[in-house]
């Protein structure tokens, strides 16, 4: 076995910079001489000295990390170097190999549970078994959880509590499955936000016992990851991407669902509706993809659709968009609770005016990057009130409208139950926040088409 290429543990707290401590920004990290640097892909309609300002960095710092940039300029969607204000030869650091790293994380990460009052003990007990103590008859399945959970980090951020979540509903999962033939067995690795640990694990021989893969949130590790799972034929489920290109990665098992397979989906509801008028409002300023897919496909089945602002809706100039003489189909994409909540009362107002409405919205958590495949509609008339939906979103999702924070932990247990199923040939699984289907796209991966409208 290799040792790990120069996989750095930090054991001092993060540099000061005018008296405290520098938070790290949530972008992967690599390192360019010496120097830690994110790798930071270029948002639509942004420039340099906005850049500058959201990293705290001079212009002048970027172009000299970034010296293509006096030649052709800034492109949406390519990577840009950007200092963390961090010297890797600064840091007290040491090499540890890949299994020195996965023991200590476990240690870490079980420290970290416990203090989250989690069962660690009766888990541990069930999922990192010794081997003498599994009897000779009995399968073992190894099973390996790849999350940044930022162990390393003196001051971890909320997406690493996220993760803790995650994990503990994974835990439960297996204690779940263990049986008197089977016992699975977790390995879990802290990718933090680098490229080179999951390079390392690749370049590593401790995946090779591996029957399957859970995790892993950022691109550039996941790219690297599918690489190595389907050369060596051990599948990979992803739960927070929904970019990855499955028909090129066999092994890659997507959870979240592409814009296409929501618009598909909801574009199926709606045309066995009768008599409906569908209306998208669109709260972020920007048409999506989504909507564009979803206008295409019911105009070609002949469904009326326009689109509407949230401007033109609050401005009470939203009429002239409503049929009188059919149901209005609100279709809400995208969208946070709260943004719905600041809807509802318009739409109160043009029920009073004799309109017929109903709400169809999609909740994915964007700010989270985490995208449960739901559809969730819920008719809302002058006999339903405000307090009547929220007691409707709440018990669908499970969760609490006020922090809009989906239930890791139910989502951790979901996905490890349904890798587990993919294991032994099942393709479907119906879980406790999320239920799953996979579909195998032709000489690829697998797709979730478990998108579904839940309609009230």
């Amino acid at each position: 076995m290799r040792n790990k290429p120069f996989i750095t543990l930090v054991l001092c707290a993060l540099f000061l910079i005018p008296g405290q401590a520098q938070e790290l920004l949530n972008y992967p990290l690599d390192t360019v001489n010496g120097e830690e640097v994110y790798r930071y892909p270029v948002e639509r309609s942004i420039g340099l000295y906005r850049i500058g300002v959201n990293f705290n960095v001079p212009q002048s710092e970027i172009i000299r990390l970034n010296p293509q940039l006096r030649e052709r300029g800034l492109h949406y969607g390519e990577i840009l170097l950007l200092p963390t204000g961090r010297k890797v030869e600064e840091q007290v650091a040491v090499t540890p190999t890949v299994q020195d790293e996965e023991e200590e994380t476990k240690a870490i990460v079980a420290e970290m549970i416990a203090k989250a009052a989690a069962t660690a003990d009766s888990i541990g007990e069930t999922t990192m078994a010794s081997d003498s103590l599994i009897p000779e008859t009995r399968r073992v399945i190894e099973l390996a959880l790849m999350l940044p959970f930022e162990s390393q980090q003196v001051k971890r951020s909320g997406n690493a509590e996220r993760m803790l979540e995650f994990y503990q509903g994974a835990l439960l999962a297996l204690r779940d499955v263990q049986n008197d033939s089977t016992l699975y067995r977790l390995h879990v690795y802290d990718t933090e936000r680098s490229e080179r640990r999951v390079q390392a694990l690749c370049d590593s021989t401790q995946l090779n016992s591996m029957d399957g893969i859970l995790g892993l949130v950022y691109p550039i590790q996941i790219e690297r990851m599918a690489e190595w799972c389907d050369a060596q034929q051990v599948p990979l489920l992803l739960p927070f991407s929904d970019e990855t290109d499955v028909t090129v990665h066999p092994q890659v098992l997507q959870f979240n669902a592409t814009d296409k397979q929501e618009a598909d989906s909801i574009c199926a509801w709606i045309a066995r509706q009768e008599n409906t008028h569908c209306v998208a409002i669109t709260t972020q300023g920007t048409v999506s993809a989504w909507s564009l897919t979803l206008r295409k496909q019911l105009k070609a089945k002949g469904v009326p659709y326009v689109s509407l602002s949230l401007r033109d809706l609050m401005n009470d100039s939203s009429a002239y968009a409503l049929d009188s003489t059919q149901e209005n189909l609100i279709l809400l994409h995208h969208d946070r609770y709260q943004n719905v909540r600041l809807v509802l009362p318009h739409l109160e107002k043009l029920q009073q005016e004799g309109f017929r409405i109903r709400i169809v919205s999609q909740y994915s958590w964007l700010k989270e990057s985490i995208a449960l495949p739901q559809v969730y509609t819920s008719m809302f008339t002058s006999n339903s009130d405000r307090t009547a939906y929220d007691e409707a979103w709440q018990q669908f999702y499970v969760n609490e409208h006020v922090s809009e924070n989906p239930r890791y932990d139910l989502l951790g247990y979901d996905l490890m139950r349904s890798l587990i199923s993919h294991l032994q040939g099942e393709s479907a699984r119906e879980g406790l926040q999320s239920d799953i289907y996979w579909e195998q796209i032709e000489n690829g991966g697998y797709q979730n088409t478990g998108v579904h409208v839940v309609a009230n």
